[in-house]
């Protein structure tokens, strides 16, 4: 059997998963705070035929070796953190962050998830919380006698209120670090979790130890761009549609001699 067979094939699984990746950022091309992922991939392992330095006579050597590919594999689908661009939304509890960092989010088992997605609201309790009704860490409580457009959230994470034509700090926000991002975990619903390879929360203050600064009233978008997906779609399409035929014309090959007792 021809070893090309295999080996395209192993293409057109490849640009498939490809394909998987790029449907999953059009599908988030308007999620709030989502990261785009970038497909990457490996070759796999060679048959050496003939090893290069191989002694091809007396006082010879073959300069180069004889090896034959076994076709590619998915290495990786890197989550890539670049800053999306920002909406202006006129509600006090939208935030977006500015540089590096992730809002800090309390799970309902206790645990600590992190966001870029900082569309807040406020419950029955008047906590800040998600579209889902968790709470941020450290918890942010807006007194009642405060209406809630007099929300005041500075570019350090210091949160302020006006009650009686004064105002009164409420709570302050902090953002979490890592020195990893890439090696979170993607557990849905914009929400990341901590893994050996991005290493625990470095947690700080908006605009100290390197971490961004917050913006009010604003929301950032997702970092997902249509054209470019669009291009790498084709690239997919026109990889696979070559592997195909890669695979169809070993076929004709292996026809042919198949035909030659004939």
């Amino acid at each position: 059997m021809m070893r090309a067979l295999w080996t395209a094939a192993t293409g057109m699984v490849t640009q498939q998963s490809h394909m998987d990746v790029i449907a999953n950022n059009l599908a988030n091309v308007n999620t709030t705070g989502a990261k785009k992922q970038r497909a990457e991939f490996q070759d796999l392992m060679y048959q050496s035929v003939r090893e290069a330095g191989a002694t091809s006579g007396a006082d010879t050597q073959y300069p180069t070796a004889i090896q034959m590919g076994s076709g590619a594999r998915l290495s990786a689908t890197t989550r890539v953190f670049t800053q999306g661009n920002f909406e202006t939304t006129g509600d006090p509890s939208n935030l977006a962050i500015e540089g590096e960092g992730f809002f800090q989010v309390t799970m309902p088992d206790g645990t600590l998830s992190y966001t870029r997605d900082g569309s807040f609201k406020l419950d029955s309790n008047r906590r800040m919380v998600t579209t889902d009704g968790y709470p941020i860490e450290p918890e942010i409580i807006i007194p009642e006698n405060a209406a809630s457009d007099s929300i005041v959230i500075a570019a350090d994470g210091q949160v302020s209120v006006t009650i009686d034509k004064e105002s009164q700090d409420v709570g302050q926000l902090t953002l979490a670090r890592f020195v990893n991002p890439a090696g979170l975990k993607a557990e849905g619903k914009n929400m990341f979790t901590v893994t050996n390879a991005s290493g625990e929360a470095i947690v700080s203050n908006p605009t100290e130890d390197g971490a961004g600064a917050i913006a009010q009233k604003t929301l950032e978008m997702s970092n997902v761009q249509i054209v470019e997906e669009m291009v790498n779609m084709i690239i997919a399409q026109r990889a696979y549609e070559t592997n195909s035929k890669a695979i169809t014309t070993s076929d004709s090959m292996l026809e042919v001699a198949n035909g030659l007792k004939r």
